[in-house]
């Protein structure tokens, strides 16, 4: 256990980072989960809603840090790419 203040001070910040990226990237695991269900299906309604929400949640993931912005391009362009072909 850290002893210093400083040290101490970097753990209680750690901790609170490692929550918040636990819960970001939980949602964004979520998200893209049900956007693959979703392309594998015949509804391409409901594959673009998801695609959508799923590229929203991507992009906020970015904003806050927990993926780099190249990371959630390559994500989305993923996903779009899996879109257009599951259309033809």
């Amino acid at each position: 256990m850290a002893q210093h203040k400083s040290a101490k001070k970097r753990a209680r910040q750690n901790l609170a980072r490692r929550t918040r990226n636990r819960t970001i990237r939980s949602r964004l695991k979520t998200a893209v989960k049900y956007a693959r269900a979703t392309l594998a299906g015949t509804d391409s309604d409901a594959a673009s809603s998801a695609l959508r929400s799923a590229e929203r949640e991507i992009r906020k993931a970015a904003s806050k840090g927990v993926l780099t912005k190249k990371q959630a391009s390559r994500h989305v362009s993923r996903l779009a790419r899996r879109l257009v072909a599951a259309k033809s």
